[in-house]
């Protein structure tokens, strides 16, 4: 074959693997349609909270994972969601779906917040305890401002409505949720593909190589950051309709360490890897539920062999299947 028709070739067989890829990820939502009808309330809440945590690993994954900055703020985008939903719902008295958006704007800013110490060129572990410092400070905040939050016994956020329609049951909170989720893997998606999430990656790669080569590097870090915090803020507001009362204990470091576990077992860089993560993680104590005392263990056995046996994460499990599950801004 000569190099015209290779190059010819090249782009027919990505367009059909693009073609496949969209028919496929347009048939896992459709599939998921009828799960409310066959689920009782306990497990429809257990998917309600998988799909809580797909858009937390999504934003997590964004700066650890794409970016390649050891920032561990996540949990305080989350925190920040949550309560900035439930405040606004409680005391001003707005319809949940009117308080997603907020949540995300919060989050965002709270992510630009976090930003400035990578802004700064901390680095490497350095980054790693400023930004848990971040979310220690406005885990205090959530315990010393009372008269807003509610304090360390925190706020009963009320019943969630779309438009009008009060989400009752689980089901109701799983459409609600399940159009969050592929609106939110849509957009990053779109994000990852693009010459910003290309710049994610010459970053990570190499820092000083990207800014030599006249990318903006502090401009992309600020919008990494406030972009997973926009995601993981959406998040926040989705947990705060689902668990109905948002306490500060409930952003704490074991939280962090949970939210860590999903993109690590996942995989680290990848959009498909946060989805997975996120199932795996949050299911997999309900199938250790039966094993009173060895539940914790198990749990961690489970994520220490996965990191071991699989350091790219499930993602590259499922990659070797077929290679429309392939990211294409992964580097190996």
């Amino acid at each position: 074959m000569t190099d015209i028709a290779k190059k010819e070739s090249l782009p027919a067989g990505g367009r059909s693997r693009s073609r496949i890829g969209r028919s496929v990820f347009w048939l896992i939502p459709i599939l998921l349609l009828p799960v409310p009808l066959f689920l009782d309330q306990y497990r429809q809440y257990v998917v309600n909270l998988i799909l809580v945590y797909v858009p937390v690993g999504i934003g997590f994954n964004i700066v650890v994972g794409n970016l390649g900055l050891l920032a561990f703020s996540n949990v305080a985008f989350f925190g920040i969601g949550a309560y900035t939903s439930g405040v606004l719902a409680l005391k001003l008295g707005l319809p949940w779906w009117a308080t997603v958006l907020p949540a995300g704007i919060m989050g965002a800013l709270a992510g630009s917040a976090a930003s400035v110490p990578a802004l700064r060129g901390v680095r490497l572990f350095y980054l790693a305890i400023m930004t848990l410092a971040f979310g220690e400070l406005l885990r205090w905040v959530y315990i010393r401002w009372v008269p807003v939050t509610g304090g360390s016994f925190g706020m009963a956020v009320p019943k969630p409505s779309v438009f009008g329609l009060p989400l009752l049951t689980e089901g109701h909170k799983f459409y609600a949720f399940l159009f969050l989720v592929v609106l939110m893997v849509i957009l990053t998606n779109r994000l990852l593909r693009s010459r910003f999430g290309r710049a994610f990656m010459a970053i990570k790669s190499n820092e000083q190589a990207a800014a030599a080569m006249g990318i903006p590097t502090d401009r992309y870090i600020l919008l990494a950051f406030a972009w997973g915090g926009f995601v993981v803020g959406i998040g926040g507001s989705m947990y705060a309709a689902l668990v109905g009362h948002v306490t500060p204990i409930a952003f704490d470091l074991t939280e962090l360490i949970l939210e860590f576990a999903i993109i690590m077992v996942g995989g680290l860089g990848s959009l498909v890897g946060s989805v997975l993560g996120a199932i795996v993680i949050t299911s997999a104590p309900e199938f250790f539920r039966n094993w009173l005392g060895f539940q914790e263990l198990l749990f961690g056995v489970l994520i220490v062999v996965v990191i071991l046996f699989l350091p790219r994460g499930l993602a590259s499990l499922l990659a070797r299947l077929h290679p429309i599950f392939v990211d294409r801004y992964y580097r190996d």
